[in-house]
């Protein structure tokens, strides 16, 4: 693993130090909007506008890297996002930031398009798979531990905000000064909705609602916990909780499915989150809303790569990437939805709202799931393809997936 990760260490420093600095700005903007006396739905559309620059940036990033180039693109969308990050200080209005959160989501599409087809190009056969584990923990891990950096709000406001500065100009650095080639720039591919519904409706179902679900969750969870009575420390930790409990339960129940019928794990992970949801609602007292969150994290985190590793289960090894593509094309789409559906939710219903249309969607994906169950035929056990971890950030990120790589090589 270690051999095949040195090559690119550069670039795996880059995104870890990005998220590092920048992870943590979905949960700044909800707590900074709540405390400035926001309404809830307000806060819902900012969320909204973040994702929907996700969405934009991944369609129009790669234009841009054929026209001037990974590292300049890689530049230029790191100074505007750090320059960004400042600008939260300038006024605290749910508008302005707003069209902050749009700008920020495009410049992280751009920085994640840079970075994936960078991998993608560096990654070799058996290496590959070590390379996305590496991504992946980079990814997390930073987005996790970068958390914490809103503690240091408790004593000056715009701490946090510099701090986010100067970590993701940072992150400039390991790629500016890479000696590693840049690739020649190339452009995603993806099926279209309905092809990828006709292929596998499980697959394209519960990847869409899963970004409703996990939208809804980092655009209003923070609310949530500081209305439930976390702090701000509290509020950071419970976030870390359920970033790293979705990390660690990825890996076993993607192994669980490659040994059964992946629809009934499918339906295990919608089902389990159902009920970290709903407990996460009823639930009183600091320590069971972090053991439900990890939980929470564990199952909700582990759908969307399952959903795609279900999609592959059904395609030839020419599809694969673009099915990828077109997965996690859906799910940023979904995650645009789902915040303002949460707080659209917790506007009528209350704090608990937000879990409780989490727990609607899981039931509705669930109900689906079931339906599939006895409306086809499983895929049998030694036929499916391994699963594999993947992360949810543009359609560029399904090249960097192990096996849809290799069998679409001739």
């Amino acid at each position: 693993m270690l051999n095949a990760i040195l090559p690119v260490r550069s670039l795996l420093l880059a995104i870890f130090i990005l998220m590092a600095g920048g992870g943590f700005m979905n949960t700044l903007v909800s707590v900074r909007l709540e405390r400035a006396g926001s309404g809830t739905l307000a806060i819902g559309l900012v969320g909204t506008a973040y994702f929907a620059g996700l969405v934009a940036g991944s369609l129009r990033a790669p234009a841009l890297l054929r026209r001037i180039g990974h590292i300049r693109a890689f530049a230029a969308f790191v100074a505007v996002l750090s320059a960004s990050t400042l600008a939260y200080a300038i006024h605290s209005d749910a508008l302005f930031w707003g069209v902050l959160r749009f700008a920020d989501g495009i410049c992280l599409a751009g920085i994640y398009v840079c970075l994936e087809s960078w991998l993608n190009e560096r990654a070799e056969g058996a290496g590959r798979g070590s390379v996305l584990a590496g991504y992946m923990i980079a990814l997390y891990g930073g987005q996790a531990i970068g958390q914490f950096t809103l503690n240091l709000g408790e004593t000056s406001p715009t701490m946090p905000l510099m701090v986010g500065s100067i970590l993701i100009s940072l992150a400039a650095v390991p790629v500016v000064l890479t000696r590693i080639a840049a690739p020649a720039p190339g452009e995603a591919t993806s099926l279209s909705f309905r092809e990828l519904y006709v292929v596998s409706p499980l697959g394209i179902v519960g990847a869409f609602m899963t970004g409703v679900m996990l939208g809804a969750f980092y655009a209003m969870g923070a609310v949530y916990s500081r209305r439930s009575g976390l702090d701000l420390a509290g509020t950071a930790l419970f976030i870390s909780v359920v970033i790293m409990g979705g990390v660690a339960l990825q890996w076993p129940l993607g192994r669980l499915s490659d040994r059964m019928d992946r629809r009934k794990v499918i339906v295990i992970g919608f089902a389990g989150t159902l009920a970290a949801s709903l407990a996460i609602a009823l639930t009183t007292g600091t320590a069971p809303l972090m053991v439900f969150g990890a939980l929470f994290g564990g199952l909700s985190f582990a759908l969307y790569p399952l959903c795609v590793a279900h999609t592959n289960d059904h395609l030839s090894p020419e599809q694969r990437v673009a099915a990828s593509g077109g997965l996690v094309l859906l799910y940023s789409l979904g995650a645009a939805l789902g915040p303002s559906l949460g707080a659209l939710a917790m506007t009528v219903v209350g704090t608990a709202g937000l879990f409780l249309f989490v727990a609607a969607c899981a039931g509705a994906a669930l109900a689906f799931g079931l339906w599939r169950q006895v409306r086809s035929e499983p895929v049998p056990a030694h036929l499916q393809e391994t699963y594999v971890v993947l992360p949810r950030t543009t359609p560029m990120s399904a090249a960097l997936d192990p096996v849809a790589s290799e069998e679409s090589t001739p």
